[in-house]
């Protein structure tokens, strides 16, 4: 199976099309104020999509959304994935699949083993679970997108009964050795791709995928 390739963050038609250009398989969109990749408006969401590729997948990124936000998103856009990245539980992630009936994408943030043992909770009620790095006690005010890793270590003895996403951290000079470890099924790429916090770099987009592809293949 090829390495699935998601790339998160987008808030530009540019940023879409060189998305495209590498041939990834998901684009992540954001709703969620606080972040820096905020999309601020189904209208930029859509000027976003003309960018890409039909054939990719489009994620809507949201953090303890309402069933009201949910709603607005679902019916303003056509997401293919559902990605929660905030607090939600297990009855949480199953009562959104059951009512808008869209694959879910549940966070699990990651600084230790006991995370990874509540990332099992998961695995009977999302469909892809996405391995992020828990937050230090100053960034509180997002779930993500710091551009730091956790101890991949804590993945490498580990099988799971649902396909997973590797983020966090991820660049052009680290992502090989990511891909080498912990063999993930998919990777999920944004602040390593930009030159500031937003602003993704068509050039570091193919120098990354091209990075994970060749670990891949080695």
């Amino acid at each position: 199976m090829s390495l699935l390739i998601k790339i998160c963050g987008l808030t530009t038609r540019e940023a879409a099309q060189a998305v495209s250009d590498v041939g990834a398989d998901m684009a992540g969109f954001i709703f969620f104020e606080k972040s820096p990749r905020f999309i601020s408006s189904f209208g930029q969401a859509r000027d976003v999509e003309a960018g890409l590729d039909p054939a990719i997948a489009r994620v809507m990124v949201t953090v303890n959304a309402s069933d009201d936000e949910l709603t607005a998103i679902t019916t303003n856009l056509e997401p293919d994935y559902l990605q929660l990245h905030g607090d939600e539980n297990p009855p949480r992630v199953a009562e959104i699949k059951a009512k808008f009936g869209i694959p879910v994408i549940k966070c699990c943030l990651i600084s230790d083993m006991n995370d990874v043992d509540g990332a099992r909770e998961f695995e009977g009620v999302a469909d892809l679970l996405l391995f992020d790095a828990k937050p230090k006690a100053d960034q509180t005010s997002r779930p993500g997108g710091w551009g730091e890793s956790f101890n991949w270590q804590l993945l490498t003895a580990q099988k799971w009964n649902v396909p997973w996403l590797l983020a966090g951290g991820l660049t052009p000079d680290n992502v090989a050795e990511a891909i080498t470890l912990v063999k993930p099924v998919g990777i999920d790429f944004s602040s390593g791709v930009e030159t500031a916090p937003g602003v993704k770099s068509p050039e570091l987009i193919e120098k990354i995928v091209a990075a994970a592809r060749e670990a891949q293949d080695a």
